[in-house]
């Protein structure tokens, strides 16, 4: 499985009915989070920009995915296969039993 830069152009004027779709959007990039679809989502200071990785097997299966943002038809998406994505895991805690 390969993991997939999709960077979003978004629209410099939102209309209402983007606004409405932002929870719904947030929902499902949170399911496709827990899926394991989606490995990151951010958006830039400016709301120009959205990125997120998302782990596929194919370019094809990524625009599936993506397909599914109930943003989407305001989105325009750019895809391109990683060669690889460092990330720094959540630093949880470890418990002492002294």
């Amino acid at each position: 499985m390969s993991q997939f830069m999709v960077e979003f152009d978004l629209p410099h004027e939102m209309p209402e009915e983007f606004i409405m779709k932002i929870p719904q959007q947030r929902l499902k990039v949170n399911e496709l989070m827990e899926d394991g679809k989606i490995m990151s989502y951010a958006l830039s200071m400016d709301r120009q920009k959205l990125w997120c990785v998302v782990k596929a097997d194919t370019e094809f299966e990524v625009l599936e995915i993506i397909s599914e943002f109930p943003l989407i038809g305001y989105m325009e998406p750019a895809v391109s296969e990683l060669l690889f994505n460092n990330v720094i895991a959540a630093r949880i805690p470890l418990f002492s039993l002294n």
